[in-house]
């Protein structure tokens, strides 16, 4: 009874161990080539990529289908595209500005500003989630609160009230 659940593919463990061991070289491989910011979150373009290339690798080790070649090659060009959109990034503004979201300031001064947070679909219950995860005690020590455009939100605060927010910090960031 039990059979089809713990016996149906041990003939293929071995199988799986050589893809596993493949596979995990190759992703060392691609990220000495392409570098770790194929890993990060700073653009939208690296989370799908992450996200995309965790998928493929899942299934081509677990169901091999794709097959480990196809998700090999798969996983090299995910990464090879992102590599080539993070070029394009940083040598024009033009296509950094068609490629990029704009960070958006949720609060400004302790002050929640409405209109971006209704732009952006947040509620303020995940708001006041955000701040409790910053360890903010009063609105008054909040300086500003951004949705980045990786989905992220950065609460910047201090207990100083009189400690005026740099100007570089939102430099681009939609008010």
């Amino acid at each position: 009874m039990f059979e089809k659940y713990f016996y149906k593919d041990i003939a293929e463990i071995p199988y799986m161990i050589v893809g596993a061991v493949l596979i995990y070289i190759l992703m060392i491989i691609y990220t000495r080539i392409f570098g770790l910011k194929s890993f990060s979150k700073m653009t939208g373009f690296d989370f799908v990529n992450t996200v995309a290339i965790g998928n493929i690798l899942a299934m081509s080790l677990a169901t091999s289908n794709p097959t480990w070649l196809t998700g090999i090659f798969l996983i090299g060009l995910l990464y090879l595209m992102n590599y080539l959109i993070s070029i394009l990034r940083n040598k024009s503004k033009t296509m950094r500005g068609m490629l990029d979201n704009s960070p958006l300031l949720l609060m400004e001064n302790g002050a929640i500003i409405y209109k971006n947070m209704n732009a952006a679909k947040v509620t303020e219950d995940e708001l006041i989630g955000k701040l409790r995860e910053a360890n903010v005690i009063v609105l008054s020590q909040v300086k500003a609160v951004v949705l980045e455009t990786t989905g992220d939100v950065s609460v910047l605060h201090s207990d100083k009230e009189n400690i005026e927010l740099a100007d570089y910090l939102l430099k681009d960031v939609k008010r």
